[in-house]
């Protein structure tokens, strides 16, 4: 079986789109006793309000237009499975299943990549040896550019080889991602870059790189800038459901306005369990498969 495939931009309507459920994920309070600190979770999540405040996530992707798709629960995952945008890479030449820079993740991009196949996605190759990968870490700018984080999620070695198995047709435009609080953090490139439209993102210049902000300008992307008090509440986390179509974590009313300002349609959801907690907001919650 093959199906329509390709997100090859991060604004196009959402067409098809990949998440792991609570239950899937977290599966049971003693799980979650068992992994929230190895994992560098701010604080133990409650179970039945994240089943609440995802099943209310998950109805805002269907509203949106989205056919969603559900992967499956398996032994060898932890907590942070929930957060499915990491463990595969949607390139021209299928679905990338990466070796993700968090050791206790690995088994993630097997797991989705053979769930996936089995529905009829296509499988482009994995990253091995000593390359490090992760989806947050990697922006398309357009059809053809990719742009890239390098820091202690994605290494230079899994770039080359991520570009190796794109081919020539996509050019990889890397750029140096800060220490920040470290090798534990949750950083990645999108941690700081949500893109909303072909033209616009919302941005935290102070943690991107001086070419990085060039580059952007560049390509004639304008910024909705984050406010400093609401970096650490995930205003940078910005979903885009369609070009100008946004889904943000609920508490951070400046970076709101200043998106309906550029005349952004935004929606909000309540992530205290689901995304605070374990720093993954609504781009880390979903892998798009199908855009427009």
């Amino acid at each position: 079986m093959s199906i329509d495939f390709g997100a090859f931009n991060n604004w196009g309507a959402l067409k098809s789109v990949a998440i792991r459920d609570i239950d899937a994920a977290f599966v049971s309070d003693a799980k979650i006793d068992a992994e929230w600190k190895d994992l560098n979770y701010h604080s133990r999540p409650d179970l039945a309000l994240a089943r609440q405040q995802f099943a209310a996530f998950e109805a805002k992707l269907r509203a949106a237009g989205a056919t969603v798709i559900k992967l499956p629960a398996n032994p060898g995952l932890t907590l942070d499975s929930l957060y499915t945008h990491d463990a595969l890479v949607v390139t021209p030449k299928g679905l990338v299943m990466p070796r993700m820079g968090k050791p206790q993740r690995r088994k993630e991009a097997e797991v989705n990549g053979q769930a996936l196949a089995g529905q009829g996605f296509p499988i482009g190759g994995l990253i091995g040896g000593e390359g490090k990968l992760e989806g947050g870490d990697l922006v398309w700018i357009d059809r053809n550019t990719l742009m890239a984080g390098v820091g202690y999620r994605t290494n230079q070695e899994g770039l080359r080889q991520l570009g190796a198995l794109m081919g020539p047709s996509v050019e990889i435009r890397a750029f140096d991602m800060p220490h920040y609080k470290g090798k534990g953090d949750v950083f990645h490139l999108m941690s700081c870059l949500s893109p909303l439209d072909r033209d616009l993102a919302v941005v935290y210049p102070p943690l991107m790189a001086a070419r990085q902000v060039e580059f952007l300008e560049s390509r004639g992307i304008a910024f909705v800038e984050v406010p400093d008090d609401e970096f650490e509440s995930m205003g940078c986390n910005v979903l885009a459901l369609g070009p100008r179509h946004a889904l943000m974590v609920d508490g951070n009313p400046k970076t709101r306005k200043r998106m309906e300002a550029a005349g952004v349609k935004v929606e909000v959801y309540d992530g205290s369990e689901i995304s605070r907690k374990g720093e993954g907001g609504p781009t880390c919650m979903t892998r798009p498969l199908i855009r427009a």
